[in-house]
């Protein structure tokens, strides 16, 4: 009636239809991209920054110099492909770190073993054997926690599979990218516990009251509500205070 014919869009109104969604789903990648970039980029500044922190062997000066540059490379208006490249090599920076630090957790654990393994004979040699029993029927079955006072029964373990369904987080740090096992989970634990900020001192008295599965799910569930915690490591310590409470 007024000169329009609009059959035209008609007759391709299922191929536009097919153009938006598209269009729709497009976005949607390139905004899951930029997420995930971000979280990388922010993981991979924190592990960097407890390793200077901390002091850890290696060239982590060398390390920041790479994270600098990827930064750098994304543009001020990037496209999906700039996106997915750039996480892509930020990504696999970010398991490098990760296997760096777990290698040298490994290696201290190890030599912090053989020393606590070599004091302990010593002390076995010059001590009698009766200095370590109870006293009196009431003390037996006691078990001494770390402070000296004595927790009635040891905490709960949760089952693995549990941990990992409600703190998801912690799989992304643990070796080659993934949990399997407790022994992965508390590597995994060492080198998140670095990046939160939680000391060395307070994770050891952690795993000693706790057992060291335990002190690996507080961390698990503190890096999944580390956005809600002022301080990790002041949380550790209140929380490994608990447990000596019983």
């Amino acid at each position: 009636a007024f000169g329009f014919d609009l059959s035209p869009l008609l007759a391709r109104a299922e191929e536009l239809a097919h153009l938006a969604q598209q269009v729709v789903a497009d976005r949607a990648v390139f905004r899951k991209a930029k997420e995930d970039l971000t979280i990388c980029r922010r993981d991979v500044r924190k592990l960097i920054s407890a390793a200077l922190d901390e002091g850890l062997r290696g060239d982590w000066l060398a390390i920041e110099d790479v994270y600098i540059k990827l930064v750098a490379r994304l543009p001020r208006t990037p496209s999906v492909a700039d996106v997915t490249d750039i996480l892509d090599e930020m990504e696999l920076l970010k398991q490098e770190i990760v296997n760096r630090l777990e290698s040298l957790s490994e290696t201290e654990f190890t030599s912090t073993n053989d020393v606590q393994i070599e004091q302990h004979i010593q002390n076995s040699k010059s001590e009698s054997p009766h200095e370590f029993e109870p006293r009196s029927e009431k003390e037996q079955g006691a078990t001494p926690s770390a402070t000296g006072r004595r927790i009635s029964e040891p905490l709960k373990t949760f089952p693995l599979g549990i941990v990992l369904k409600a703190c998801p987080q912690i799989s992304d740090f643990g070796p080659g990218g993934g949990v399997t096992s407790w022994r992965d989970l508390m590597s995994a634990a060492v080198v998140v516990r670095s990046m939160l900020g939680i000391s060395p001192s307070a994770y050891q008295d952690a795993c000693e009251i706790m057992g060291p599965e335990n002190a690996a799910v507080a961390v698990a569930c503190i890096l999944e509500r580390a956005n809600l915690i002022n301080s990790a490591g002041g949380y550790m310590r209140d929380l490994t205070r608990r447990a000596d409470r019983g």
